[in-house]
């Protein structure tokens, strides 16, 4: 209730003032600045510096009731006894300041009065010091002039002697060999000798000290040719020289000749490292081969015969010592006649641009000298087994070169650097490109020696790759080398090669080599290098060198076994489906990290694969149905079909024929997938044949055999075939068994087809036909996709047996099934 009747903005300035003393004191605001605050001039205010307590009291007791004045009375008792209690709390608190301020200020009164004390007696003696001065000027102002004559003719005197002494002083310069010292005394006596030199005696000392300074240049010429000294020493020889008027461009010619010496025994020290031993580079010749080490993951690692050292060390040796040599060269050179400040007539000379000409011709001449023996023991480093000491040398010869890129800015010695290390990777590429392909030609190799051996298996029955049938062991018996097995094992061989390929030139491209993250390198590196002269250079050699099998001539297909182009064909299918795909999104997530040039898309080298493994099917077709082929047209052209006995039994080469489709059935079928076959009739391997490609009775035909009945029965046939299905018989084939097999089933058929039409038989040559071709019928059509294909060949080889029989007398079903059965 008490501090209700209190007013609050008395209340509040009460506080600020008891916080804020000091600063009310000194005439401060809030900021540490003279308040500019309006002073108020109501006399009543009690904050306001014109207040008056009568005035103010006789307000009150004019507006205010007693219990008002009683409570206003209260609250003024208390806010006295609290600023009582804040200036009390204020003295406390800043008590120690207060005595410390007092002492502080009684010290000052002393100190003050001692220093006045001190000053009274300084000027009494700055008086003193005045008036002596006064009057020893005044004592000593006849003397001064005569004084400062004779100061003037000691100093003329003392030149003199120095000038005499000259000569003396420059011959024992000379015998302590103190060329600095010599140079320099003349350079101070040389202007005034040649201002006086029309006097005698200055005649004289000109000289005699012109004789002496021609020795001491001799000797610094004999010295700067001799070639014995430090850099230093020669610095110093050049330095003298030039300060004695020497040519600037000789010197800088015998500074070069000088140096070029030194630099010419480093380069030949590294040519000596080069040179071949003379035994070993006769052996290397026959030794050493860039292939990859066959059936292993590991490369060759033949060390080169050739070297004395390894590349690194080479490297080393090269940057250790001519490399070094020629920066330390560099910066000579330019301390001497570019970089140093030219005085005099040097000036208008031009010395430092003719000197940095002859310095880059000079560099670049003896830097194509070392990047050729660089380049020469580079192109040794025919190895490609451990790759990571040619990348160090090269990361440590092209982190050398950048220290003569800064030491001579413009110069070519560094990019040409950079064009090595780039080349030497290049070539490195293209070595392990030569690998790959080697490997992978040694790799087919073995695969041919392994198809050729007769442990070959196919599940009991198996080609060797000629069409021959071989003996396979039982089925519960399966040897090592399937096909499965061998084309499992050269998918994995090849890529096993290409990954631990990626991962040696993957070491051109580490984060510690300096070069590798330079635009110039990294980016055509990565993307041509090895994505495309690698990578994709070796897919595309795998497909063409795959297509390259299917141009072999002949019957039987060349020398290349039909198990091989099946097993490159499904190798090249693997490809286009995953593998190209996997190699190279390995490869673009280890070097394509941001790429700009153009690359060669996945899709083209898919389509690329796809086409060699589709050739190299259709020539697998082609050639076992060429195999097939051969032993069917045999069997018809050495027979006499005319003559021939009454068939008791299917001829063996029917069983040979139907035997070797089997075989390749099942060779097929261990690599692609079975198909999609149409649906066969049930009795299709009970299906008789006629005769004829009509559908004539037998006895009609017989019973009308005269000279125009075959014309009509040819006619028939023909208008038969008008309303069959054209058969296409090298018509190129899908990737599955069933397709596979139909087209080497209409090669052979189709052959055998051709080869009757051109014989003429007998009664029993056509009913020898038509057990064979019932016999084929009975096997060949669970091999095919459409058993009507089988069918209608075989209809036509039978109907076109009876087209040129001279006695067609068919035989009877009954008696032909049989015989196939028994057979």
């Amino acid at each position: 209730k008490d501090d209700a009747c209190c007013p609050p903005l008395l209340f509040s300035s009460q506080r600020r003032r008891v916080h804020g003393m000091l600063k009310l004191y000194y005439g401060l605001n809030e900021e540490g600045k003279a308040a500019e605050e309006s002073e108020s001039l109501d006399p009543c205010d009690i904050n306001g510096p014109h207040f008056d307590p009568e005035l103010y009291l006789n307000k009150l007791r004019r507006e205010c009731s007693l219990a008002e004045l009683m409570d206003q009375e209260t609250c003024m008792v208390k806010q006295i006894r609290s600023l009582d209690s804040d200036m009390q709390t204020l003295v406390y608190e800043n008590y120690n300041k207060f005595i410390s301020a007092t002492d502080t200020i009684r010290k000052m009164k002393n100190d003050f009065k001692k220093m006045e004390d001190e000053m009274d007696c300084l000027s009494a003696n700055m008086a003193a010091i005045t008036e002596f001065s006064a009057s020893i000027s005044g004592t000593l102002q006849d003397q001064h002039t005569q004084i400062t004559k004779l100061s003037g003719v000691h100093t003329l005197l003392r030149k003199l002697q120095f000038l005499f002494e000259l000569p003396a002083r420059l011959n024992k310069c000379l015998e302590l060999q103190a060329y600095a010292q010599a140079v320099s005394s003349h350079r101070r006596a040389r202007c005034v000798l040649q201002q006086y030199s029309h006097l005698p005696s200055f005649k004289g000392i000109q000289d005699d000290c012109h004789a002496i300074m021609d020795k001491l240049a001799q000797e610094l010429r004999q010295k700067f040719r001799d070639g014995g000294s430090s850099a230093k020493d020669l610095s110093e020889c050049v330095e003298l020289l030039l300060q004695l008027d020497e040519p600037a461009e000789e010197l800088c010619d015998k500074f070069l000749s000088h140096a070029r010496s030194r630099l010419e025994s480093d380069l030949q020290g590294l040519e000596a490292e080069i040179r071949p031993y003379p035994s070993a580079a006769k052996d290397a010749s026959a030794r050493r081969s860039p292939s990859l080490a066959d059936n292993s993951p590991k490369f060759n690692t033949l060390p080169s015969p050739t070297s004395n050292t390894d590349i690194l060390e080479f490297i080393d040796r090269g940057c250790n010592e001519f490399v070094s040599s020629l920066c330390l060269v560099i910066t000579s050179y330019q301390e001497l006649f570019i970089n140093h400040a030219q005085t005099g007539e040097l000036v208008s000379k031009n010395i430092p641009q003719m000197a940095n000409c002859k310095l880059h011709a000079f560099v670049d001449n003896l830097a194509a000298r070392y990047f050729s023996l660089v380049e020469r023991r580079i192109q040794e480093e025919k190895s490609v087994g451990d790759n990571s000491l040619l990348v160090r040398a090269l990361d440590r010869f092209h982190r050398r070169l950048q220290a003569v890129a800064k030491l001579l800015p413009g110069s070519a010695v560094p990019n040409k650097g950079t064009e090595i290390v780039i080349r030497a990777a290049t070539e490195r590429v293209k070595q392990y490109l030569s690998a790959l392909q080697s490997f992978y030609m040694d790799s087919l190799t073995d695969v041919r020696q392994a198809l050729a051996t007769p442990r070959l298996s196919v599940a009991g029955a198996s080609v060797a790759g000629g069409g021959a049938h071989l003996g396979g062991p039982g089925p519960g018996r399966d040897a090592p080398n399937s096909l499965p097995e061998l084309l499992s094992s050269l998918s994995a061989s090849i890529l096993n090669q290409i990954k631990s390929v990626l991962a040696s030139v993957h070491l051109f491209t580490a984060k510690d080599i300096t070069f590798s993250n330079k635009p110039y390198f990294k980016g055509e590196f990565c993307s041509q290098g090895v994505r495309e002269s690698l990578v994709v250079s070796f897919i595309k050699f795998v497909c063409q060198s795959s297509r390259h099998f299917c141009e072999s001539a002949g019957d039987k297909g060349g020398s290349t076994p039909p198990a091989l182009l099946l097993l490159l064909s499904r190798l090249c299918l693997d490809y286009e489906t995953s593998t190209i795909s996997y190699i190279l999104t390995l490869t673009d997530e280890q070097f394509l990290d941001q790429h700009h040039s153009p690359v060669t898309p996945v899709t083209t080298l898919c389509a690329e694969a796809k086409e060699a493994a589709q050739k190299l099917l259709n020539h697998y077709v082609k050639v076992q149905g060429l195999i097939i082929s051969q032993m069917l047209r045999k069997s018809v052209e050495t027979r006499d079909w005319v003559n021939t006995i009454e068939p008791r039994n299917v001829r063996a080469v029917m069983k040979r024929v139907v035997e070797d489709t089997t075989s390749i059935d099942v060779q097929v079928g261990l690599l692609y997938e079975e198909g999609v076959r149409k649906a066969h009739s049930s009795d299709s391997s009970k299906r008789t044949f006629s005769v004829y490609s009509s559908s004539r009775q037998q006895a009609r035909y017989a019973a009308s055999y005269t000279p125009s009945a075959p014309m009509d029965t040819n006619l028939l046939s023909n208008i038969h075939k008008l309303f069959s299905e054209r058969i296409d018989i090298f018509s190129s084939v899908e990737f599955n068994k069933v397709s596979v097999m139909t087209g080497i089933i209409k090669i052979s058929l189709k052959t055998f087809l051709e080869c009757v039409r051109l014989r003429t038989f007998g009664r029993y040559g056509l009913q020898q036909i038509q057990v064979d071709c019932h016999y084929l019928q009975m096997y060949l059509w669970r091999f095919v996709s459409d058993e009507n294909l089988v069918h209608f060949l075989l209809d036509e080889i039978v109907g076109s047996s009876a087209h040129r029989c001279l006695d067609p007398a068919p035989m009877e079903q009954s008696v032909i099934e049989v015989i196939c059965e028994r057979g």
